[in-house]
This record gives C-alpha cells, structure tokens and sequence, in this order.
C-alpha cells in the first residue's frame, strides 16, 4: 500500500471512530435536557393547547366547560372595557419602553467613560430591574405618589400647594406606572453597556483625528453598531411591557382604577379568570395577547433590515 493510502486508510478509521465517539454525547446532552422538555411539555405547551380549547368554551372553574363557539370572540369585539385595557397598555408600552430605553442608553454611556467604582455603580443601576416587578416596590410607589407621600412633601417644600394624589387621579395614574418603567432601567442598561464595551476604540479615534466631535461621533458611529443592542432590547422590551401585571394591581388595588385609567389588559384577564370565574373568556383572551406581541415582534423583525447595521 503506497503511502497515500496508508493517509487515506488512517482518516477513514479516525471518522469512523469520531462518529462512535459521538453517540455518547448526544445521550447525555439528552439527559441534561429532560428536565427542561418536561417543564416545557408540563408547564408551557400542554396549558397552552389546553387554553386555545378553552377559548371556545364557557368554563366557570366550577362546572365542566361548555363548548360556545365564537361566542367568546364576539363578546370581546363588542367589551368596551377591554377596548379601554388594550388603549391603557398601548400607551403604557410605546411611552414607557421608548423613555426606558434612552434612559439606560444614557447611563451606559456614562458608565463606559471609564470611571472609577464601574462594578459597583453597574450593581446600583441594575438593582431597579431586580426590584422594579416586585409587590413591595410597587406599594412603596403607591405611597409615594399618594396624596400625602413623599413626592407631594417634596413639591410642597418648595412652595407647590394643592398637588394631587398622583395614583388616585385618572390624568395622573398611568403616568406614574409609566415612571415606574421607566425606572427599571437597569436590565437593557448593562446590556447596552456590553454593547459599548464591543465598539473597537480606532474608530473613534480616527474620527477625533478628522475632526468629529463627539456628538457626531455618538450618532455616526455608536449608534449605527449599536442597532443589533437596540433592537435586541426593543424587542424585548416591548414584550415584557405587554406582560405588565404586578404594578397595575398593586397600585390600584387590584380594580384597574381610577375611571380604568390602569386597567392593563393583563389585569383585566386577571379580573375576568380569577374574579369573575369566566376562564374561557380570559383564555380568549390571553390568546389575543399573544397574537398582538407576535405581531409587534414580526413588524420589528421586518422594519430591522432597513435599520439595523450587522459586521457582515
């Protein structure tokens, strides 16, 4: 056998060895992934599948579902407080998420300068995001913005009189859980901030050199490579905002209220499942919501190819 043969033979048997050599590791790759395809299987696909049936049905939690058809469908075209639920989470989502995101693209960037004590200022920003979708920050929000808290005190040490109470008054309610948003700020901030950290120094530096200030150089060359970070956290972003659930209930006490002016539509689901009984309808329900953040997601998906700079 010549010596290319002997070559050819030597990297047959190695293949055909390294394909042997794998089999063992797909099993246990398997293995590892069990829990998570039975909390998969248990907890998101089979309650789903069992929810879309639901949707067809009037089920009260106490008796056997009863199938209605359409029935369900057509009530929520003709709710008007689902209209009014739908009109509070729009305007909560394309108010809070926008401000959210310039307000952590900003302290990136100022946590990119350099500056001393960045790990412990990077824990401090993060922590509202930790905190922010938790009970008590929401109860500590409703007693600040209340008639007598610690915002109308601040306003009326310096000479404001007859403020209102913020959470009870129906122009004021949604804006401050929109504040509140915006104050959780801390998740897309670090990731904004890692995106920072990835933009090569030279150009910058050659941008200094022909005489960009830094203005320029923020909207020339950081945001142009930052458009994968911005989507990534706009997409994100915005789906997490339609989930809003915990702050709307505790701020209002569960009622959606003053005059519904911060009943999200996931409240309003909430009302109708566990408070009126009528769990068909809130799965109807929870499937219209998952069909308008589908929608949401593919239109930034489409309008990202005209906006988003990749390497490639």
């Amino acid at each position: 056998m010549s010596a290319v043969g002997e070559l050819v033979e030597m990297a047959s048997r190695r293949k055909r060895g390294g394909a042997k050599e794998k089999h063992p590791d797909n099993k246990a790759g398997l293995v590892f992934m069990t829990p998570w395809l039975l909390g998969f299987l248990g907890i998101t696909l089979l309650p789903m599948i069992a929810s879309l049936g639901l949707a067809f049905t009037d089920y009260s939690l106490l008796a056997p579902p009863e199938f209605v058809g359409l029935d369900n469908i057509r009530e929520m075209i003709a709710d008007t407080r689902l209209h009014n639920s739908l009109v509070v989470t729009f305007i909560y989502v394309f108010l809070g998420t926008p401000l959210q995101l310039i307000v952590a693209l900003a302290l990136a960037v100022v946590l990119n300068q350099g500056m001393r004590g960045l790990a412990f200022y990077r824990s401090v920003f993060y922590l509202p995001s930790l905190l922010g979708a938790s009970v008590a920050i929401a109860i500590l929000w409703r007693q600040m913005f209340g008639a007598n808290g610690l915002v109308n005190q601040l306003l009326g040490a310096l000479g404001f009189t007859g403020m209102p109470g913020w959470v009870s008054n129906p122009d004021t309610a949604l804006g401050t859980l929109i504040l509140l948003n915006v104050w959780t700020f801390g998740s897309p901030m670090i990731i904004f901030l890692a995106g920072l950290r990835q933009i090569p120094q030279m150009y910058y530096e050659a941008a200094s050199v022909d005489g960009a200030s830094k203005v320029k150089q923020f909207f020339t060359i950081t945001i142009p490579l930052l458009t994968p970070i911005i989507f990534f956290n706009v997409v994100l972003q915005i789906i997490n905002s339609f989930q809003t659930f915990t702050q709307a209930f505790v701020v209002s006490g569960g009622t959606g209220g003053p005059s519904d002016s911060t009943m999200f539509f996931t409240l309003y689901l909430y009302q109708k499942g566990f408070a009126q009984f009528d769990m068909g309808y809130a799965s109807a329900m929870a499937w219209l919501l998952l069909i308008i953040v589908a929608i949401f997601t593919a239109i930034n998906f489409f309008v990202s190819k005209f906006w988003v700079f990749y390497d490639d």
